[in-house]
């Protein structure tokens, strides 16, 4: 019977071009027969000459690194003092652990297991000598070359560390970068060889390196599954070769093969592969083409094999073993993201005004903006997650000095002159275009003067102080042009006043309540400030003004006018006012932030800003949430650069688009929920505790497309939970959709507990089987979890 009589119904008919002929690919699978490589189906033992790469051959995070000497150091562990303050200097011993990827230091007060453990992965920089805000301030009893700084991702707050002599400072500073640099070279089946070896480890309670039953039932409920007492006793029996009620060696090689066995994957590989068992690359090309892949070749499937087959024999016969099978799969290339978006892909010669910017309200906060401290760190963070446009809360400071803080609240303080120094040290490590700086000014003639003296002094060259096109000078410039240099957003003096002070004020529409009539007047004039002409001069391209209609008069505001609205005013607008907004976002930069009332920090979701095309979509990057979600994913593209191209339908001068009505359905989008792998436990200390999971798939789009939709939840099981389930949605504007897969641990009786999700533009999302790379609320990878799905978009 051929494949498509016993195959998968969703699957078009189509037939694979012969360049390569059967006649030949038959030769190739019998040659490969003869020397003892292929498989025939009803065979239990493989002959010799293919032994399959086993799950477990891969010697982790520290493979090739343990002759290195900056890991034996760190394996021995060095006494580095901790730094918090000009007092508090604690010595600690600092060691890593056998398994690479975790480093364990000593308290001088007991405390939970789980405080003296970080992670290599969790790991966002480490910097050398004196470049954390906490090192300039309280390092100076220490000398720079003695000292490093690692910053981690999320919220988590700097390490800053002091070490006895410059070299072993030195050697943490290699030994880290060199971990992490395996780290980000391992594929996700050594990820999840890694981390089965180290439950492993912890489950071999009297480390014997023999596994009872006891120990295997430890280890099940460590990796989340809680099997059939009877079900896990025969499959322990089964392996239990030796028959003395202990698993070694080989026997727990096998058992946990057993555990690993993935039967979705072995159901479409044997549908491709036939009875052999192996996929030639005629085959696979067919694989290919049925998972929608653009423009596959015969070339390709070649290179396929060659990069993900395991066993030499089969690479030399260009034939796929079910191992390489799942090795591609596994990787970014067989991944629900588009890999080739992963680079910088957009025309990036568009005026700014034509791109969503990664933007950040109250940056300078690192929790809420009422009485949490104010750090120069948490603009390196906003830089490290690609943001573009940050902001600077500027107020009058003691000795001349401006300061920035959340005016009037219980705020810590930091230097505008910090906050300048460390825009200049950080803003382009991630992305090479361009950043803005956007100005809230509440200071006096003499510190505005101030401000401009240190942003010429400081970023020198970086600042954009005269139009690039000085016979254009108010045409928008594009990413391109702008590569490597800073943008100020501030209030422009008339030309016919610039080189006097002028009043006006710089302040942004805080008090959403009072902005109508005599109230808003009467803020107005309290918060009038002159404007001095350094300051002023500055303001090239964002030159902020205040949007009081979107009637186009007869003489069109010019572009690089940039208005700030608060998130009241901008859903006002899209209501009352959908496609002139559109067009007016069309043409000049918009600035969306957070209501005042926010207290803790909260966010508004984004989307519906960018339906209407506004760029600047200013969030509290500080709070995690499914809000900076989507903003990770609408930035997770083009190279994670800060800026994507809007859809044609947002930046042609004439468009007709309406976020509120978008038209009739155009596209289908069909989810297959199939199984998740190695989900997270939620509470380490509870080891009885285990997930219930479920899977929602998000569409955040224009309103008509928003929508949930989720499965059933699974009983008992983050190891390895199977779905089954379709989920579909109709969708009309499906260039705005973002998507996002979350899991969930169902809970009867409160609400379900997060445990990963991922985002990513529709246009991004891969067709045919794809494996979900599963983040943590702060958005770190979750690996080796992962979702299994399989996608299909039909366009009308």
């Amino acid at each position: 019977m051929g494949r498509r009589a016993r195959g998968l119904s969703r699957w078009p008919a189509r037939h694979v071009s012969c360049r390569v002929s059967s006649r030949e690919v038959g030769e190739r699978k019998r040659q490969a027969g003869a020397e003892g490589f292929c498989v025939v189906a009803k065979r239990k033992a493989k002959p010799p000459g293919f032994e399959a790469a086993s799950p477990l051959s891969s010697h982790g995070i520290l493979a090739g690194l343990t002759e290195d000497e900056d890991v034996r150091a760190m394996l021995r562990g060095s006494r580095l003092c901790k730094i918090r303050s000009r007092t508090w200097h604690k010595e600690r011993l600092y060691r890593l652990q056998e398994d690479g990827l975790s480093v364990w230091f000593q308290r001088s007060i007991p405390r939970a297991p789980s405080q003296h453990i970080f992670l290599v992965q969790h790991i966002e920089a480490v910097r050398e000598g004196h470049q954390s805000e906490g090192l300039r301030r309280f390092g100076g009893a220490f000398a720079p070359a003695r000292c490093l700084t690692i910053a981690f991702k999320g919220r988590r707050k700097n390490l800053d560390l002091a070490a006895p002599t410059a070299e072993e400072a030195q050697r943490w500073v290699r030994g880290l970068a060199k971990l992490r640099a395996r780290l980000d070279a391992m594929s996700q089946r050594e990820r999840l060889d890694h981390w089965i070896h180290s439950y492993l480890h912890r489950a071999d309670s009297d480390q014997d390196s023999k596994m009872s039953f006891k120990e295997i039932k430890s280890l099940l409920r460590m990796v989340n599954v809680d099997m059939n007492d009877m079900y896990a006793y025969r499959l322990f029996k089964e392996c239990d070769h030796s028959n003395n009620e202990r698993l070694e060696g080989t026997e727990i090689e096998e058992f946990l093969r057993r555990l690993l066995k993935r039967p979705e994957l072995e159901d479409i590989f044997h549908w491709y592969s036939g009875e052999d068992r192996v996929l030639s690359a005629p085959e696979l090309l067919e694989f290919l083409e049925d998972q929608g892949e653009d423009g596959a070749t015969l070339a390709h499937a070649q290179q396929l094999i060659q990069t993900y087959e395991l066993n030499e024999t089969a690479k030399q016969h260009e034939l796929m073993t079910l191992d390489g099978f799942m090795m591609y799969l596994l990787s970014p290339e067989g991944a629900a993201l588009d890999s080739a978006h992963t680079c910088v892909f957009q025309d990036m010669d568009h005026p700014l005004s034509h791109y969503f910017i990664s933007s950040s309200h109250n940056t300078y906060l690192t929790d809420s903006q009422i009485g949490g401290p104010s750090s120069t760190e948490a603009y390196v963070r906003a830089f490290a997650q690609g943001c573009r446009c940050v902001e600077l809360d500027c107020w009058e400071g003691p000795g001349g000095e401006p300061i920035i803080y959340h005016g009037h609240t219980l705020t810590s303080k930091i230097l505008f002159r910090d906050v300048v120094q460390v825009v200049r040290d950080h803003a382009f490590t991630l992305s090479p275009y361009p950043v803005i700086l956007s100005l809230e000014n509440h200071c006096g003639l003499e510190q505005q003067a101030a401000m401009a003296r240190h942003l010429c002094t400081i970023l020198g060259d970086m600042l954009v102080t005269q139009a690039l096109d000085s016979q254009n000078p108010e045409e928008l410039p594009t990413p391109e042009q702008l590569k490597g240099r800073i943008l100020v957003k501030g209030k422009k003096l008339p030309d016919a006043q610039s080189k006097d002070a002028r009043m006006l004020s710089d302040r942004e529409e805080e008090e959403e309540e009072e902005e109508e009539g005599e109230v808003e007047a009467e803020q107005q004039r309290r918060w009038a400030k002159q404007i001095s002409p350094e300051l002023s001069a500055l303001a090239v391209y964002c030159c902020a003004s205040r949007l009081r209609t979107l009637r186009l008069p007869p003489a069109l505001p010019q572009p690089c006018q940039v208005s700030s609205l608060s998130e009241r005013k901008a859903k006002k607008l899209i209501r009352e006012a959908g496609n002139s907004f559109v067009r007016h976002n069309a043409r000049h930069l918009t600035r969306v932030y957070p209501l005042g009332l926010r207290m803790n920090s909260a966010n508004y979701s984004p989307q519906e800003m960018w339906n209407s095309g506004c760029q600047l979509v200013a969030l509290n990057f500080q709070t995690p949430g499914y809000e900076m979600d989507l903003n990770a994913g609408r930035f997770l593209i083009n190279g994670q650069c800060g800026y994507v191209l809007k859809p044609a339908c947002l930046w042609q001068p004439d468009t007709n688009f309406n976020p509120e009505c978008p038209g009739p359905p155009r596209t289908t989008l069909t989810i297959q929920v199939l199984t998740a792998q190695q989900l997270p436990k939620l509470n380490a200390e509870k080891p009885n505790s285990i997930v219930d999971p479920l899977v929602r798939v998000e569409i955040h789009g224009v309103p008509a497309d928003c929508a949930q939709k989720e499965t059933n939840y699974v009983l008992n099981n983050g190891f390895n939970p199977c779905w089954g389930q379709t989920l579909q949605f109709q969708l009309r504007a499906p260039e705005l959709v973002l998507v996002r897969f979350v899991v969930e641990d169902y809970d009867t009786t409160s609400p379900n507990d997060f445990v990963g999700q991922f985002t990513l533009p529709l246009h991004s999302l891969k067709q045919g089987y794809r494996h979900i790379h599963l983040l943590s609320k702060d958005g770190a990878s979750l690996s080796p979890a992962t979702l299994f799905v399989h996608i299909r978009v039909q366009y009308s």
